[in-house]
């Protein structure tokens, strides 16, 4: 029974039915997000400021704070967002059906109890809406259900993603979580600066889009669009000559003029005989294509087969 439920995964959970509580889940986790942004020292390409990963739903790292530390966590098992501190206190705020404004006020009096401040600009980015968290009493929606099987779709992005990641020596980002437009990333450097980036996404200025795209780059990684089920992505930035033209390796994969980048549908890697591998090579393929194309150092790269040799 043990090794059955290790084997269990890649759930199906379609974006439409969940597009309520998405919207209300994305404004918590960048209220959250900012709350992280606030007090983390600025690292290149804005590293500091995702989520990660855990083995209950999605959380911060430590923040350093004072002479000490404290986290967040969506623990989407007992669906509470868990405030701990470096001094051994904790509180919680429930997942629940609430308002934005209401989530905000309970997670500031958290802090406010911990003795954390927290001077964030309550504003949402990255989105059309501008409504401020305080004033935000529309999107109040929380399925639980659908949460934890979201959580659980990031779960299996984030372990094939980190066995990909390993296969390169150049710089390389951790696999994390960018709230700003609810997309778990992985980022590969070639070395050389790239051109400015234009800018231009809602309600952010443009000088964080340069500050994440001031290098060369090709990034994967899996976001809830793209696809009934969401889906993975693969681009390069700048976009090289001849890039949207390669194979990206796999039945049902695609470049989108639209998003420019190509996008593999979840719902055709979580219905393949052998998702780890049809991702793998998704991502594996879409890497080549920006590397040839933008004629990267091909010892960048580590025989996977020699990973998996060293692994066991």
């Amino acid at each position: 029974m043990p090794a059955q439920r290790w084997s269990e995964g890649w759930p199906a959970l379609r974006v439409a039915d969940w597009k309520d509580t998405q919207a209300t889940l994305h404004m918590w986790m960048q209220m959250v997000g900012k709350i992280r942004m606030a007090h983390a020292p600025l690292v290149n390409h804005w590293w500091q400021v995702p989520f990660y990963v855990t083995p209950r739903g999605l959380g911060t790292s430590s923040i350093p704070y004072g002479t000490g530390v404290f986290d967040l966590e969506f623990d989407v098992v007992a669906h509470r967002l868990l405030i701990r501190t470096s001094l051994g206190e904790e509180r919680s705020v429930p997942l629940e059906p609430q308002s934005v404004a209401r989530f905000h006020e309970r997670v500031m009096a958290a802090l406010a109890d911990l003795g954390v401040e927290a001077p964030i600009r309550p504003v949402p980015t990255e989105v059309e809406s501008t409504i401020p968290f305080p004033e935000d009493h529309t999107n109040a929606s929380y399925d639980a259900a659908v949460v934890t099987a979201y959580w659980r779709q990031l779960i299996q992005a984030e372990r094939v993603i980190t066995r990909f990641r390993a296969e390169f020596l150049g710089k390389v980002s951790p696999v994390h979580y960018f709230w700003g437009a609810m997309d778990l990333a992985c980022t590969r450097f070639s070395g050389r600066p790239a051109p400015t980036h234009p800018g231009g996404a809602p309600n952010c200025a443009d000088w964080v889009m340069e500050e994440g795209y001031s290098h060369e780059l090709s990034s994967c990684g899996f976001w809830a669009g793209g696809g009934e089920e969401g889906a993975f992505y693969s681009y390069a930035y700048p976009e090289p000559e001849g890039y949207r033209d390669a194979s990206p390796g796999v039945e049902g994969a695609f470049y989108s003029e639209e998003f420019r980048q190509f996008l593999l549908p979840y719902e055709a890697v979580r219905s393949s005989t052998d998702p780890d591998t049809t991702l793998l090579t998704f991502l594996r393929a879409t890497y080549r294509a920006a590397a040839e194309t933008g004629h990267w150092d091909e010892g960048l790269l580590i025989d996977p087969h020699r990973l998996e040799k060293h692994a066991r």
